[in-house]
């Protein structure tokens, strides 16, 4: 079994720190910032993610001496280090001596260096070069009373269009398909003269003066990941090889298009993801959550760690507001409601120079002196009296469906509509219930479903048969299922699927289609008993029934569709039940559909801008706006974060967080 967090929290408690950088700085300053991090109860540090150039200033020559230096430094100080492969940037000397170990975007044009993450992921000269660095550093501090964790690489997800890339596409599209034919019959090749006839003419979906073969696409993406992924495994190897009881993890960017990351959880030890929110995005504390539940998720429920976030402004949006005081407590203990046991930032100290000199840091430019660090003192505060929560889970069941490949082919061009954007469709489906405090897990269509009593389709417009007929069994063993539009359209090569859609789950919702018919910016009134009269917007279906157990729960009334059903429900004789809508509802008609349907979920009651989330016996609540909030409480409870007794009502102030207990 390999190793998780668990050896690591159980001597810290909540872990808690971020990015140390201190290559960047004079070693006089080092002293300052263990003491620093000593009095803000930092507990973890991740080391080196961009230090190759000061690790190996030239080929094979090393520097590791400051780095001894720091880890002896850190280690006194009780602080644990997530060591990381400084493979996302390599230094310039690679690319001089090794052109070919930069990537080349779709248009041909080669990557330099001077940014991050120019490299190659299929290059052997580049993997010969990082694998060097790698087993330097494994080597080197196997052992080291600092080592807690191994960092691989930093955001992994560039895409190459290279030669390299491309014979390696050739030979991972041999491995899916086999033969040409089995290739030419998948991609749909017949279309515009696409065939081929040797290995050799494939290559990646480069610039073209028109639309992509889909298919081409979809498994250009596929392989981008997956090569990643290998990139990512051989460093992996090495690490565990030399310390096979540290975990290895690398960081995840929440909802990135660029990598399924569900292909990836048995690859880490330990989930790990870098979150960013928009404090000028009304939505970004529930997008906050939906990703953090994508992170339980994606661990199976494990404690995973927040490893990036901002204590303030970030510098990479074109205006970057900073937080509200107060936003960035709520922040973090929204991660630890949400199963995180771990509570990380970019960066430790501000950098002076560089890209991102100026974004936020836990030790800002202005110093300790200064009412943000005061707060990061104060948030370690906190994380030390929440230990209780450590390696405790989150009791879910409701269930959100959501899968990579049908968001990258249900967001290619060549589409009805570009407006059913697959995320942004999650996100509407989850605030409702994220609202009512119900939790919730993000799955994939072919995972174990038996443990919710909800499962929620938002949107899956690729899904093969196999994981359809694993979805339809939700209805049949007495659970709730609600399925979005547009969805189980194509099978898993994209192709789309012939007969009244969705064709895989008609029979089971008892309602099909004939027609996807985009709406004018009007939208279309529709009727509905269950939900009221309300306008949809941007799609519609033409649908019938297809049975007398079916129910209409709405009707179109409008838009060259008077009449037909919008959203329909059939009850199953072992009682689940199976609705289809088949339009973009808006909020209020959304969040009456899926809480009916959640009704045996026990729904909480939220004061507007509260949320509410369970984790073991701590229940959070959460204060993400700037007026004072008022919860009711059935019974007493005492406040973790204050170390109050409250009773009769919780009164949260702006930005304001609690983690209530039992007396």
């Amino acid at each position: 079994m390999r190793p998780g967090l668990g050896a690591l929290t159980a001597r810290h408690g909540l872990l808690y720190g971020g990015d140390y950088n201190p290559e960047q700085w004079p070693e006089a300053v080092w002293a300052e910032d263990v003491a620093l991090m000593r009095e803000a109860g930092v507990t973890l540090v991740t080391v080196g993610v961009f230090a190759w150039g000061t690790l190996e200033p030239e080929p094979g020559r090393f520097e590791l001496a400051w780095l001894d230096r720091v880890l002896d430094l850190v280690a006194g100080a009780g602080i644990a280090v997530d060591l990381a492969t400084p493979t996302a940037s390599a230094p310039p000397w690679l690319a001089h001596d090794h052109p070919e170990t930069s990537s080349v975007d779709a248009s041909g044009v080669r990557m330099s260096p001077g940014s991050r993450n120019h490299f190659c992921p299929t290059s052997p000269v580049f993997r010969e070069h990082a694998l060097r660095v790698v087993r330097v550093l494994a080597d080197r501090y196997a052992g080291h009373p600092a080592l807690a964790m191994w960092h691989v690489g930093n955001e992994l997800g560039q895409r190459c269009c290279c030669d390299l890339c491309a014979a390696a596409f050739r030979g991972w599209l041999r491995a899916r398909y086999g033969t040409l034919d089995e290739l030419n019959r998948a991609w749909g090749t017949a279309f515009w003269s696409q065939h081929y006839a040797r290995w050799a003419e494939i290559v990646p979906p480069r610039a073209v003066p028109y639309l992509h073969n889909p298919a081409q696409d979809l498994d250009f993406r596929r392989f981008t990941s997956d090569q990643l992924r290998d990139l990512y495994r051989v460093q992996a190897e090495v690490l565990r090889a030399a310390t096979p009881d540290v975990p290895v993890t690398t960081n995840f960017m929440g909802f990135f298009r660029g990598v399924d990351y569900r292909s990836w959880r048995d690859d880490v030890d330990v989930v790990a993801d870098d979150w960013y929110g928009d404090p000028a995005d009304p939505r970004s504390p529930a997008r906050a959550a939906l990703t953090h539940d994508l992170m339980r998720s994606l661990g199976g429920g494990r404690p995973w760690v927040l490893m990036e976030q901002a204590t303030g402004a970030v510098n990479w949006r074109p205006h970057n507001l900073p937080k509200p005081a107060g936003a960035m407590l709520v922040d973090s203990l929204r991660a630890v409601a949400h199963g995180a046991d771990a509570v990380c930032y970019f960066q430790w100290r501000a950098s002076a120079a560089g890209a991102e000199r100026f974004h936020s840091a836990m030790l800002p430019h202005a110093g300790a002196d200064t009412d943000l660090h005061r707060a990061i003192r104060a948030q370690g505060a906190v994380l030390r009296r929440l230990r209780r929560v450590v390696g405790t889970r989150v009791d879910a069941r409701a269930a959100l469906v959501f899968d990579w490949s049908s968001w990258w082919a249900g967001e290619g061009p060549g589409l009805p509509s570009d407006r059913l954007r697959p995320v942004e469709q999650l996100l509407a489906w989850y605030e409702p219930l994220w609202r009512a405090g119900i939790a919730v897990d993000v799955v994939h269509p072919g995972d174990d479903l038996d443990g919710y009593d909800l499962v929620a389709v938002p949107g899956l417009y690729l899904v093969s048969d196999a994981d359809a007929a694993n979805v339809a069994r939700v209805p049949e063993r007495g659970g709730a299922l609600v399925v979005g539009p547009f969805s189980a359209v194509a099978d898993e090569e994209g192709r789309v699927r012939g007969g009244r859609f969705p064709t895989p789950w008609a029979a089971t919702l008892g309602a099909s289609g004939e027609e996807h018919r985009p709406l004018p910016d009007a939208g279309v009134r529709v009727d509905s008993g269950l939900m009221g009269a309300f306008t949809a917007a941007d799609w519609s279906e033409a649908l019938r029934v297809e049975g007398d157990d079916v129910e209409v729960l709405a009707t179109y009334r409008g838009a060259g569709l008077e009449g037909r059903p919008a959203v329909t429900r059939r009850v199953h004789p072992g009682g689940g039940s199976a609705s289809y809508v088949s339009t973009v509802l808006p909020a209020d008609a959304l969040a009456r559909l899926l809480l009916d349907a959640a009704a045996g979920l026990d729904p909480v009651p939220c004061p507007d801008g509260v949320e509410l989330a369970r984790r073991g016996d701590v229940l959070f609540a959460l204060n993400h706006g700037p007026g004072t909030r008022t919860v009711p409480l059935a019974a007493p409870a005492v406040d973790l974060v204050t170390g109050r007794e409250v009773a009769g009502a919780l009164v949260l102030g702006a930005w304001s967080a609690a983690a209530l207990v039992a007396p």
